[in-house]
């Protein structure tokens, strides 16, 4: 096969892949909602049921820059989709708490494997940069969306068990398909994907940095979109059926898409320190002004929150993209991952204590100081960068 028509393919796989990750990941905080009427459960018991499933979706991404290197990239790629599709229609065949909970804890392990795996293949056949991570964020964010809608939509109409086994068959259909066309790793683009590593004086000062604003990042992004359909279901100001409700949760989404979009765009054309910084101020406003506000002026608030929150992790690809060795990128992906997504696993018993304590105004209160972490260290991350790079610093990150 020819290497542009591999890599081609490779991107549309890996795209999809990240629509099903986030698709699949957030079926759950939705289904919930149908759930709870069934199992005489209360919302705080079911969602802690899907702690296992944060914890392993951040715990298992650690070593798939290993496992990578002695299984190969897209065979592990073909377990994700299989694995996934078999959670899922485990998932829809669940009836109590406990099998419930070790189906999410299996989901959570498969779904570990894209980030490190697939962003190391989206770097690797890229055509430029900027842009293919910003289309490969509008996938994941528009599975994230549309996870809340399709399932409020399905539960609604056939059952919170369709709303899990109907995805679960796609994930296998996505796979099926992925085996036939794309039969190997490939080498991949060499032009704008091998621009040379941008040189830092202060490396691991850098690293603590960013390693801290990944981990507040992390924070905001799980607390954000695992309670987003149950904060627009209480604070909307009026009572709204379950599509509607996740109808809503879809439209934030998007615009988090969106930006994504546009960040890929800015990431080609600006240093990756000054797109940080700026785009980072927008998630404690938009956290704050959610936190003290019902209606209306929450929508606002929470739609800007999300595309600041969705628009960082562009900028996070893309700084392991161009500040890490192209050797060791798989294993810097993972660890990236792992620190990002690991909080997730706080993140569901932190959302059912502070719910319990001051409802949902403590969610995003909490979630609103995390957002003012990343702001400060977005500022620390441009400060050193700026001061601690050659004339190579000062050029845009294609």
């Amino acid at each position: 096969m020819a290497p542009d028509v591999l890599s081609r393919r490779t991107v549309l796989f890996v795209n999809i892949a990240h629509a099903l990750d986030h698709f699949a990941l957030l079926i759950y905080p939705t289904a919930v909602l149908a759930m709870a009427p069934e199992l005489g459960l209360t919302y705080a018991a079911l969602i802690s049921l899907s702690t296992g499933t944060f914890v392993a979706f951040g715990l298992f991404s650690l070593p798939m820059g290993w496992l990578a290197e002695r299984w190969g990239r897209r065979n592990l790629l073909v377990i994700f989709f299989g694995g996934c599709g078999f959670s899922l229609l485990g998932l829809a065949a669940a009836s109590t708490p406990a099998v419930i909970t070790g189906w999410l804890l299996v989901l959570g392990l498969f779904l570990a494997i894209y980030h490190p795996i697939g962003s190391a293949m989206l770097v690797s056949h890229a055509r430029r940069l900027g842009r293919d991570l910003g289309r490969n964020g509008v996938w994941g964010n528009l599975g994230a969306g549309f996870a809340s809608g399709v399932t409020a939509l399905i539960a609604a109409w056939l059952g919170w068990r369709a709303a899990f086994a109907m995805p679960g068959l796609v994930c296998l259909a996505a796979g099926a398909a992925f085996v036939a066309l794309v039969p190997g790793d490939g080498d991949g683009h060499k032009a704008k994907v091998g621009a040379p590593t941008i040189p830092v004086a202060h490396p691991f000062l850098l690293l603590a940095v960013f390693a801290v604003a990944i981990v507040a990042g992390g924070m905001t992004f799980n607390v954000t979109t695992i309670a987003l359909p149950k904060v627009l279901d209480e604070r909307l100001g009026s009572a709204l059926p379950l599509a509607l409700t996740g109808s809503l949760a879809t439209v934030v989404f998007v615009f988090g898409a969106l930006t994504q979009l546009l960040m890929g765009r800015l990431v080609d054309r600006f240093t990756l320190p000054a797109v940080f910084a700026c785009l980072a101020l927008l998630q404690p406003v938009g956290l704050g002004l959610a936190a003290a506000t019902t209606g209306v002026p929450l929508l606002a608030g929470l739609v800007i929150a999300m595309a600041s929150i969705y628009g960082q992790v562009i900028i996070n690809d893309a700084m392991v993209a161009r500040y890490v060795p192209p050797r060791l990128r798989a294993k810097a992906f993972s660890v990236r991952y792992f620190l990002g997504f690991t909080t997730s696993g706080l993140a569901v018993p932190l959302i059912a204590l502070l719910h319990g304590w001051g409802g949902f105004p403590a969610v995003l209160g909490v979630s609103a100081m995390f957002g003012a972490v990343v702001s400060a260290c977005a500022a620390g991350f441009f400060l050193v960068a700026s001061g601690g790079t050659a004339r190579a610093g000062e050029v845009p990150a294609e």
